[in-house]
């Protein structure tokens, strides 16, 4: 006699991966999630592989997690999958501040992100 089981929040032909307080803004992780957004998983791993920025390399680890999610929980085919959704979402901020002239301060905000990343099975298509 234990909780019933919570539904799954993507479909049965989808798969995926969660990363929680990464440290850059959300701004700025969106220029990443939207270079894989709609793309192949192989071509967004390449994608991924040879972009300069910072968070890149987080954002391949979770679209990486995302592909074993798939092919080792759900059974569906690696070769088919692509990237169906890449969201961002912003959390905490952490505020630091920072001495200025004449007894003043800035404010300095460093900002934590969540990224939320779903690959799908591609229909097949008749030609």
């Amino acid at each position: 006699m234990g909780k019933p089981a919570t539904p799954r929040a993507v479909g049965d032909d989808a798969a995926m991966a969660i990363a929680r307080q990464l440290r850059v803004s959300p701004r700025k992780l969106n220029d990443v999630a939207v270079l894989i957004r709609g793309k192949s998983c192989e071509r967004a791993l390449a994608e991924l592989m040879f972009c300069r920025r910072r968070i890149a390399g987080d954002v391949r680890k979770v679209l990486q997690s995302a592909i074993a999610n798939a092919e080792n929980n759900h059974q569906l085919d690696v070769d088919r999958l692509y990237v169906a959704e890449a969201t961002v979402g912003k959390t905490m901020v952490i505020k630091r501040f920072h001495a200025r002239a004449r007894g003043r301060v800035g404010r300095i905000e460093k900002a934590f992100s969540n990224l939320r990343v779903v690959v799908r099975e591609r229909e097949e298509e008749f030609a």
